[in-house]
């Protein structure tokens, strides 16, 4: 409830806010459309409703618990105390401020998720919730821009400037999210008054960084500001935010020795030839690069992208989709560097092949920063490998960082978890309703959510692209306006027959553009009834160029097999293992489907093991579970033994269950495994 200061704050705000609904209507989350240099667009935001399966009950999911909860928790004085934060900055309370330097970035990424939801339900509950914070913040707001609520209490309770002394605080990754958020909330709502705070917060970087010392200007930590400038200027065709975009990427090769992997900053972005140091401040920085490039075609950007992704998937990314192995890790690494410039890094990359299972990190929010980079990328170019990462990254180490009722939360995402393990690890294994310290994942995991159905088709001068798949209607405009309107009917993930009805089409004749993932086998695709017979290339997009109109239908059949997947052998946790994956979805084995007096790690799974789909509810959510047998040594280890004698023990024949691993944990307590040794 609002108290009657807040009111008149609301009231002042709304009447001087500009409402544009053609505007807000014909902009897309990540606004691409104009961007010359990007191959592909992104369709209205608010274009795609979800209507059943899989993405349709996370979103409902999201909708109903996980905004509701966490805006409650955000909005609690005592708890969490984010928002109470703002209205000490406001004078509106008194008190000091409580939590990390980055918990306003946190609210701001919980009040995207909150416009993104109001895009497609345009439920007005939603809108009163933004319409009553926005004053609030407002009032924080410096004449010049600045807002940071932690230097405003401080300059409040103290009467010292601390902003932007520290050139390792948060202030940039803040403001980045405010302006994200911005962005998204005015093309929702056509509001301008979130919009109006981040414009003028972008005038103040913009002047900040052509005013201050060359120490203070590569203020960068955790870049989510390239992003958000970059938006700005999408959004406004502000030339000096391009500039700025421009420019930030060029200070922060200028750190020299104050430079470090922890901060991305140790080697100009141009030079950089391996992806190092702090994941999650990698993946934003790669994100926000792609977005400059998608502006300016500049190829040495793009070269230094590909460098990065090469070595990532290549080398140092889990099969779902994590990033950012290492709790602790060491950078520079090797015999060619001092032994003084040694710098500790944690959540880091850490050396090729260096993928631990127990001790994986993996945080919820630099995989969430894979799908941001790789949405990019895929915009930028339109190679369906893009396409590919994001959706592994999506289904498996996202999903894995929030409980199926949308309540809970993970920081970090292992591969395999035991009680057995003789430590305790830094953060808990079994999600938790708030993450003290650090609950910087628990919001950004919910405004994904809120977001995934704006990534499922694109645009491009020859007609329309199929990203993603799940049920849906689209309604918008192709880049040349024309109209589009369609069903898509699926059970995907847990099957891969998909279903496109046309309920408007094109005037001319126009291309679909269906991707055909890798995993796939021979593919199928159908136009009302009749087989295509084009080629169908796994890993590629499927072209269909045709006169369409309004009651055609398009089936696209993906067969989708459970698979074993080995790791390459520099991998030494997982030699002699497989993982199990079935379309996107990576499956575990779980210690609740499986005898109380035996361990899973006793357990093997043939080469030649047939794996049976079947369905089953976890917390009220449908999944699909891959039943078949595996095999059990009868030998248990004893606690403190470290080596055994190999002796020849007959395997017994059990049988097998996996779940989804995005859905592990989700029943209670359990020890988990993601790579199962393989039994010829």
């Amino acid at each position: 409830m609002l108290l009657p200061t807040h009111k008149i704050l609301l009231a002042s705000l709304l009447s001087s806010a500009l409402v544009h609904p053609s505007l807000a209507q014909d902009k897309g989350l990540v606004n691409t459309s104009t961007s010359k240099y990007a191959k592909l667009g992104t369709v209205d935001l608010g274009s795609v409703t979800w209507t059943q399966g899989f993405w349709a009950d996370r979103f409902k999911v999201c909708q109903e618990s996980m905004i509701p909860t966490m805006w409650k928790l955000y909005k609690d004085p005592v708890r969490n105390h984010s928002f109470r934060n703002f209205e000490i900055a406001a004078g509106l309370e008194k008190g000091e401020h409580k939590g990390p330097p980055f918990h306003d970035g946190d609210f701001y990424k919980l009040f995207e998720a909150v416009a993104s939801a109001y895009a497609t339900t345009h439920d007005p509950k939603l809108d009163q919730m933004m319409d009553e914070v926005i004053p609030v913040i407002a009032k924080c707001q410096r004449a010049d821009g600045y807002l940071n609520t932690q230097a405003t209490i401080a300059a409040i309770n103290s009467g010292k400037n601390t902003a932007f002394q520290d050139r390792l605080n948060f202030e940039s990754y803040n403001l980045g999210h405010l302006m994200t958020a911005a962005c998204v909330h005015y093309r929702a709502t056509g509001k301008t008054t979130m919009l109006d705070l981040a414009r003028k917060a972008t005038d103040y970087l913009y002047n900040f960084y052509k005013r201050s010392s060359p120490e203070l200007a590569r203020n960068a930590i955790c870049p989510s500001h390239y992003m958000g400038v970059v938006e700005m200027y999408r959004t406004t065709k502000d030339p000096r935010y391009l500039e700025l975009a421009k420019n930030l990427i060029d200070i922060r090769g200028m750190a020299g020795d104050i430079g470090t992997d922890d901060n991305q900053d140790r080697i100009p972005f141009r030079k950089m030839t391996k992806a190092g140091g702090h994941a999650v401040r990698a993946n934003y920085l790669f994100a926000g690069v792609a977005d400059v490039y998608a502006e300016t075609g500049d190829q040495s950007l793009m070269s230094t992208l590909n460098l990065m992704w090469d070595d990532v998937t290549s080398h140092k990314m889990y099969v779902t989709g994590a990033c950012g192995a290492l709790y602790d890790g060491v950078s520079p690494d090797g015999t060619a560097y001092k032994p003084d410039t040694v710098q500790k890094i944690h959540q880091a990359y850490g050396r090729d092949y260096q993928l631990p299972n127990h001790t994986a990190h993996g945080e919820t929010c630099a995989n969430i920063g894979n799908v941001l980079w790789n949405w990019r990328m895929l915009l930028d170019t339109g190679d369906a490998k893009y396409a590919e990462v994001m959706e592994t990254a999506l289904y498996n180490s996202v999903l894995s960082g929030i409980s199926l009722d949308g309540t809970k939360f993970l920081y970090t995402n292992p591969m395999a978890f035991s009680d057995d393990l003789p430590f305790n690890q830094r953060w808990s294994k079994d999600r938790v309703e708030y993450i003290n310290l650090s609950n910087c994942c628990p919001p950004n995991v919910v405004r994904t959510i809120a977001e995934v159905n704006n990534y499922l088709y694109s645009t491009s001068d020859k007609g329309l692209w199929f990203n993603f798949y799940g049920g849906n209607t689209l309604a918008t405009k192709l880049k040349d306006g024309s109209p589009v309107k369609l069903t898509q009917t699926t059970n995907y993930p847990w099957d891969g027959n998909i279903n496109v009805t046309f309920q408007e089409a094109p005037a001319k004749p126009t291309s679909l553009f269906f991707r055909i993932p890798s995993w796939s086998g021979p593919a199928k695709l159908m136009v009302n009834g009749k087989t295509w017979t084009s080629a169908l290339t796994p890993g590629q997009y499927a072209e269909i160029n045709r006169q369409w109109k309004a009651g055609d239908k398009v089936e696209l059949v993906l067969p989708m097999q459970a698979q074993l997947v080995e790791a390459n052998p520099l991998v030494e946790e997982t030699r002699n293992q497989v993982a199990v994956k079935r379309g996107p979805v990576v499956y575990c084995l779980e210690s609740t489907d499986f005898s109380k007096d035996k361990k899973i790690s006793s357990l093997a799974i043939p080469a030649s093991s047939t794996l049976t789909p079947k369905r089953l509810q976890i917390a009220n959510s449908d999944i699909m579970y891959l039943e078949g047998k595996g095999k059990l040594t009868p030998e248990q280890w004893s606690a403190n033994q470290l080596y055994r004698p190999l002796t020849d023990q007959k395997l017994t024949t059990v049988p097998l269950k996996l779940i989804p691993y995005y859905a592990w944990g989700n029943r209670g307590h359990a020890d988990m495994e993601v790579w199962i040794p393989l039994s010829r």
